[in-house]
């Protein structure tokens, strides 16, 4: 007969320090888990914050109303594209035409700016903010005023960018109307003598081109020979729409694809490419609606000497009878002008000096002043008329420009404008030109190795 086993006894003590054990190796797990639990809460709000929260931080604030981040970092890009793709444009028609843009001054001048925009990306950055500061002011100020851009308004934009019309092509009209100036007056006519014709339709200046600031030194970029013409960039005003329905919904849906690799959603696409663009144009409608169409502006002559005795001796000629054209070939400083009797032509106010500028506009039509200081010397001044001239389309559209311009800076003094500091952390370096030329290469690559090899010729 087997003997029992002892029946061991647990102390007390002993179930103690049992008891001891599991709280610590419970104390242990919980701890730890606590801080994976930490940890993984840590990298999730990381993620979130990165994809979801940032996205919907508030970029510009204008009167309570928001843009966000992620539409800015989307604006950005878009801008930095166009850059690129202007870039490209210039280089591959120079590789085209065989100028080497490192030699071509014109042309280096113009790549090294875009390539100065492009690695600056807190300047292109400033510009979108700007931009989208007169977005959301131009927005309240048509919501104040009852202007309401529909999505029909919005798809007929998006039509017509894409020459696509439901209702046939329309008959292009004329934008511009034909000036009209006075004709010359007998005291005109009786001023002017025959050896000095008056210039009376002026020459439209063109606004001069603005000129991007120039701080970076530019990468040098290498030169290549691609073998295949590079596939265009869609872009929202093809040059060649088929003029079907499925023909455009084709080119729309090719655009949309490519802006999609930029982060652009469609809504995104129809905001910003178009929504804005409509308001902007009916706002502009409203705010200049009373730019005038002509202006104050004096015809004029004159004739400079180094003194204000000869001006005088001049001035005394003039009004005992003698000939003006005649005096200013002989004696004026004015090489501009001398050689066509002095004739200055028609000018406004602000084009020449206040000196000159307010004795000219006070005179009556005929009337000689008196020897007028100016820096260049002493001037006689006679003016051959006085009247509101029509402004060509080019002067028109700048006094627009500058009085639209004026309205929002007039807009932005008035409202409450907060910008978030961490734009400049955020702003995209993307696209670069150095994704540009790798696509470039890669296209290239890609048409030689696909062309079809010739025999090799037998001997």
């Amino acid at each position: 007969m087997a003997k029992d086993k002892p029946t061991k006894i647990v102390s007390k003590k002993h179930l103690a320090r049992l008891e001891r054990e599991r709280r610590q190796t419970q104390l242990i797990t919980s701890v730890a888990i606590g801080i994976i639990v930490i940890i993984a809460g840590l990298i999730g709000y990381g993620i979130l914050n990165e994809t979801v929260l940032k996205a919907r931080q508030p970029v510009v604030t204008v009167n309570g109303k928001s843009v966000n981040m992620r539409e800015f970092q989307v604006r950005v890009k878009i801008a930095r594209q166009q850059y690129v793709d202007q870039y490209m444009q210039y280089y591959q028609l120079a590789q085209m035409f065989g100028i080497d843009p490192s030699t071509d001054s014109s042309l280096s001048s113009t790549l090294t700016q875009i390539q100065t925009q492009l690695a600056t990306p807190s300047t292109i950055g400033q510009q979108v903010i700007e931009d989208i500061t007169n977005d959301l002011l131009i927005r309240q100020y048509a919501r104040a005023v009852g202007i309401v851009v529909t999505q029909a308004d919005i798809e007929k934009a998006i039509q017509d960018a894409y020459s696509y019309y439901p209702d046939g092509t329309p008959t292009p009209t004329p934008t511009s109307t034909p000036l009209v100036y006075s004709t010359l007056s007998s005291t005109q006519i009786a001023l002017m003598t025959p050896t000095t014709p008056a210039t009376v339709t002026p020459t439209e200046t063109l606004a001069p081109t603005q000129t991007l600031d120039l701080t970076a030194t530019a990468t040098t970029i290498p030169s290549i020979t691609p073998t295949a013409t590079v596939t265009t960039v869609p872009s929202i005003t093809p040059t060649a729409t088929p003029y079907t329905l499925e023909g455009f919904q084709s080119t729309y849906k090719k655009g949309l694809t490519f802006y999609a690799k930029l982060g652009m959603t469609e809504t995104d696409f129809r905001k910003i490419y178009f929504e804005s663009r409509l308001y902007r144009t009916r706002v502009t409608d409203i705010v200049t609606a009373n730019v005038a169409h002509a202006k104050d502006e004096v015809w004029a002559r004159d004739i400079l000497v180094a003194d204000e005795a000869t001006a005088k001796n001049i001035r005394q000629q003039l009004l005992a009878g003698a000939d003006f054209a005649t005096l200013a070939a002989a004696n004026s400083l004015d090489t501009t002008s001398k050689d066509s009797g002095g004739d200055l032509g028609w000018f406004a106010k602000g084009i020449r000096p206040i000196e000159f500028e307010t004795p000219a506009f006070a005179l009556k039509v005929g009337e000689i002043s008196q020897p007028v200081q100016g820096i260049a010397g002493w001037y006689i001044i006679q003016a051959l008329g006085h009247e509101d001239r029509p402004l060509t389309d080019t002067e028109y559209n700048t006094a627009v420009t500058a009085a639209f311009n004026q309205w929002l800076t007039d807009q932005r003094n008035g409202s409450k404008i907060v910008v978030a500091s961490t734009w400049t952390a955020n702003v995209p370096d993307q696209p670069s030109l150095d994704s540009a030329f790798a696509d470039l290469y890669a296209t290239a690559t890609a048409y030689a190795n696909s062309a079809p090899q010739l025999p090799t010729p037998t001997p």
